[in-house]
């Protein structure tokens, strides 16, 4: 297992030249990675009309979130790789044109098969945006700076899992369950015509890597065996699917648990998603002020205290609004608070190959998912108290990863200082 390859608490230096002013680059950005949530929280209302239309079971049904997700965490392995090749709005444009005809797709569909195949090739395609998009602001800019602007990103990107469940159920009420898919396609067409013109090429040709098989290998075996890559990849999925489990288990827990229709999801995805924007925002304000180890320190000790009061809550009887999703909303403050320095760690420990590191750090966060899409979610969203225990557990598991990168970078440090 090899040690980080640089400090992660390197100095900063001048950003490359970029036309695009930081808050305009870190706006589409949060739209790029908007696209994630759309594909997954904004048809959730309109389930059961779907199965209904479709002829599927239930199982099927939440088959389309699992094929998705596993697309999008396989295809993390390289996007990331191709615009460390190929630079990175080729990438990107590409990946949203994409995902723009499976949309279409999506709408079109007339059979559950042919449903699981358009969502698949969403999720082959969406995940562009959000990984090249992280390599393009370290591209730029120092780790204070890159903070910054990460939480930015994730400030604005938090709106959408907010307005999409939302916004999808006025739209299944009033037009129908296709009209959830014709909009994302909408959004997508948009987002092209947006990066084409906005985005800015921010790698080089000199610093590009051959797109070659034995180098692309040799890259994957080298950030692969990175022990502290695997470690901080892990801490940030589990740490997120203590949230994630919740929005996942919607289309079970909010009915059956909460009594609640399918333009009232916001009573989950508010609080949550406000969570997020909050836990964002801090990260920003103390970015260069706190140690990224102090920021995600505070973030656990956030995540732990919710996890332990929605447990507590949970085992002394039925759930009831607005008390079962508070705890919720608090937990997705911590884990914010966390994820920028977490992705900031993980892109410092590759710098030559910052694509290739954020890829496959969101192919692990990605298949942290697809665990908890296709066994926790299903075996837990029927019963309060058992979703408590799971984000519990998850919070655990994350921090268990967290405190043993801890330890073992200590040792390489004390080994080096020896």
């Amino acid at each position: 297992m090899s040690p980080p390859s640089r400090s992660q608490h390197s100095p900063e230096r001048p950003h490359a030249h970029h036309a695009t002013p930081k808050w305009l680059l870190a706006l589409l950005l949060a739209a790029l990675g908007m696209l994630g949530p759309f594909a997954v929280d904004t048809y959730i209302p309109a389930f059961p009309s779907i199965a209904t239309d479709l002829g599927a079971t239930t199982l099927q049904m939440q088959q389309t979130f699992s094929v998705y997700l596993f697309a999008f965490a396989f295809m993390f392995l390289f996007h990331g790789a191709l615009s460390d090749s190929f630079g990175r709005k080729p990438v990107i444009l590409g990946g949203l044109i994409v995902f723009f005809v499976a949309s279409v797709g999506c709408a079109l569909s007339t059979t559950i098969s042919q449903l699981l195949f358009w969502r698949a090739m969403q999720g082959l395609s969406v995940g562009a945006g959000m990984v090249v998009g992280r390599a393009m602001v370290r591209d730029l800019y120092g780790d204070v700076d890159a903070q910054r602007i990460m939480s930015m990103v994730t400030l604005w990107f938090g709106i959408a899992p907010a307005i999409a469940p939302i916004l999808g159920g006025f739209l299944y009420t009033g037009l129908g369950w296709h009209s959830i898919f014709w909009f994302i396609a909408a959004f997508t067409l948009l987002l092209i015509v947006l990066s084409a013109r906005v985005i800015h090429e921010t790698l080089p040709h000199e610093r590009r890597q051959p797109f070659k098989p034995g180098p692309l290998v040799e890259g994957y075996r080298q950030v692969g065996a990175n022990a502290p890559l695997i470690l901080l990849s892990l801490a940030a999925g589990f740490n997120f699917n203590g949230f994630f489990l919740y929005i996942l288990s919607a289309p079970i827990y909010l009915p059956q648990q909460l009594g609640l229709g399918p333009t009232e999801y916001a009573w989950l995805f508010a609080p949550g998603i406000g969570g997020i924007m909050l836990g964002a925002f801090i990260s920003g304000r103390v970015a260069g002020k706190w140690k990224p180890e102090k920021t995600i320190r505070a973030g656990y000790m956030i995540m732990l205290a919710a996890a332990s009061i929605n447990v507590a809550y949970a085992v002394t009887g039925k759930p009831s609004l607005p008390w079962a999703v508070i705890p919720i909303g608090c937990y997705a403050v911590g884990s914010a608070l966390a994820f920028p320095s977490l992705s900031i760690m993980v892109m410092n420990l590759f710098p030559a190959r910052r694509g290739m590191a954020t890829s496959l750090s969101g192919f692990i966060t990605g298949m942290v998912n697809v665990l908890v899409a296709g066994l926790i979610s299903p075996a837990l969203s029927h019963s309060h108290i058992w979703l408590s225990l799971g984000m519990g557990g998850l919070m655990v598991t994350g921090f268990t990863c967290w405190y043993t990168y801890r330890r073992l970078t200590g040792r390489h440090r004390h080994a080096n200082a020896g």
